[in-house]
């Protein structure tokens, strides 16, 4: 089927046996968002060249993941924050773009790999009272030869957590066609799975990591997340519109030329004299007339102040620090250097932070769950703690300050001085061996040199 999962919601109804619960207006709503941020024609009423959207997603996710770190001295835990690291960005688009994303892990070669699953390829068949998906649909594409093959997944979790897999394959011979019911090993990629299976554990999820946008939904007010640019729609409608009336401007030029109204008149084949819009007809006398320049200033000045006008009240609505884009002059920022100046903007990436270190935290202890079912070789059950996540000199901390801090509490005795060394330089802190090789390479002055013995 032509467009988007969610797009034919109600065509994919009867595959997946489920009705999706998303409103007609979140659906609108989604592929509104997508089609605002991928390019779009310019048209004759709005012109897109500004790609407001493109820029706010680019921007924050720059900004949120500049400095961002995850690691673990959990050797199976690291592995997995490697993995998912190399999907961080493509995922923080996803979600600003959409309100919501899905990771998939995926056990490869005695390790997970990891897919971004798009909210215009989930379908939502339930949520329980936290907003949190039940029962969902996604979709997955294959082309072989001259067919095209759709593989249908459905996954449910019950009220005991226990997370319920159905699988379907169909084959058509037109991408825009869901087509016939196929077996699952019709293709080689998918002959290791099953029509149906139930995880032997309980895994209170449905095995997906999922990452929202912290923002109130502003469409219909449902658990569904929406996109960062949401509330900025309109504005950004009005500053496309604003884009093609300053080009019209520019591309007819300062002057009008005034012409006698006949000379606009159609001949006997419905031509005009003058086709081109810069004449303006005056029904006057022809011989008063005749051809006169009308040439009135430009309005740049007042449109570049409405066009500047309009990103800053994007900024507000959206929560952006004032001229990250209203400012032409204003420089690519990190984390660290937002944080010199106090702003909503600043609120704005901690949210986004937040809401990635939550799903980090989620998505390795899933794995180690998911891991021992896969049998991967040293999944376990991963602590809460196991994972340090830096953001660098963020906007969640300053590590100047905590280092400032830090020296602080050595000096008034309150802390020992491996301690804060081990934390300067990223060095375990665990067991005295572990201070000892912290005294031995920062601290030579505090190793006692040997007694010499007496003669």
């Amino acid at each position: 089927m032509s467009g988007t999962l969610i797009e034919n919601a109600s065509g994919y109804a009867a595959a997946f046996q489920a009705n999706d619960i998303t409103s007609d207006e979140m659906r609108a709503a989604i592929k509104l968002w997508r089609e605002m941020y991928y390019h779009q024609e310019p048209q004759k009423e709005a012109d897109h060249c500004q790609q407001i959207p493109y820029t706010i997603v680019r921007k924050l996710t720059k900004t949120a993941l500049s400095e961002y770190e995850a690691t673990s001295q959990d050797e199976f835990a690291s592995g997995v924050l490697k993995a998912l690291s190399k999907k961080a960005e493509a995922a923080m688009q996803a979600v600003l773009i959409g309100g919501e994303c899905l990771l998939k892990p995926i056990p490869d070669k005695g390790a997970f790999r990891f897919n971004v699953v798009p909210r215009h390829n989930i379908l939502v068949f339930g949520r329980d009272d936290s907003g949190n998906m039940t029962d969902i649909g996604t979709a997955e594409y294959t082309v072989d030869g001259r067919f095209y093959y759709t593989l249908l997944e459905r996954r449910t979790v019950d009220a005991s957590g226990h997370l319920t897999i159905r699988n379907y394959l169909y084959r058509s011979l037109s991408k825009d066609a869901l087509g016939q019911r196929m077996p699952l090993n019709s293709l080689p990629r998918y002959e290791a799975l099953q029509d149906e299976y139930t995880f032997p554990k309980p895994v209170h999820s449905v095995g997906l990591a999922s990452v929202k946008t912290p923002m109130t939904n502003c469409v219909d007010g449902s658990c569904d997340g929406v996109s960062v640019y949401a509330a900025a729609v309109g504005l950004i409608r009005n500053i496309n519109r604003n884009e093609a009336q300053l080009n019209g401007e520019f591309e007819r030029g300062e002057s009008r030329i005034v012409v006698s109204a006949d000379l606009m008149q159609k001949d006997e084949r419905g031509n005009k004299s003058f086709k081109d819009h810069v004449f303006v007809g005056l029904d006057e006398d022809p011989e008063t007339v005749g051809v006169n320049i009308f040439s009135p200033q430009l309005r740049e000045a007042s449109f570049l102040a409405r066009k500047q006008e309009y990103l800053r009240n994007v900024e507000n609505v959206i929560g952006l620090k004032r001229g990250l884009l209203s400012e032409v002059e204003a420089a690519e920022r990190t984390a660290t250097e937002i944080t010199s100046s106090a702003g909503e903007y600043n609120l704005t990436i901690i949210d986004f932070q937040r809401m990635w270190e939550a799903t980090v935290r989620e998505t390795v202890q899933l794995c180690g769950i998911l891991g021992q079912m896969y049998k991967v070789p040293g999944a376990h059950e991963v602590a809460e703690d196991a994972v340090i996540i830096n953001w660098g000199n963020g906007v969640l901390y300053d590590e100047q300050k905590t280092w400032e801090d830090y020296k602080g509490m050595v000096a008034a005795g309150l802390l020992k001085p491996e301690i804060a060394l081990g934390w300067r330089f990223n060095m375990p802190t665990e067991t005295e061996s572990d201070l000892a090789k912290i005294r031995k390479k920062y601290m030579p002055a505090a190793i006692e040199e040997p007694e010499e013995d007496d003669e």
